[in-house]
């Protein structure tokens, strides 16, 4: 999965976490600053996220740092596929 589909990916989970239309976001665009979300949001972000990636997300292994940014968790996740994190269960 290359950088641009992770990227589609987030917006996808966003439109559904803010359940109405997601403003322009760049990877520079703040999840919590720009966007609003608070950490029940966040963990929503991932449910959805692994609902469009297949990419298993725990929490437990991630920082604040990583939801710096859109650009942050992008980084984050490809970074998790290049190095082959399990699919949901379901995925191969």
């Amino acid at each position: 999965m290359d950088r641009h589909t992770v990227l589609s990916a987030i917006e996808s989970a966003l439109a559904e976490v803010i359940q109405g239309e997601v403003p322009p976001i760049t990877e520079d665009t703040r999840f919590f600053e720009d966007l609003f979300l608070d950490s029940t949001s966040v963990l929503e972000l991932l449910v959805s996220l692994e609902d469009h990636t297949g990419l298993e997300v725990d929490p437990e292994e991630l920082d604040m740092d990583d939801f710096a940014s859109v650009g942050t968790l992008t980084d984050r996740l490809t970074g998790r596929l290049a190095a082959g994190a399990p699919a949901a269960a379901g995925e191969a």
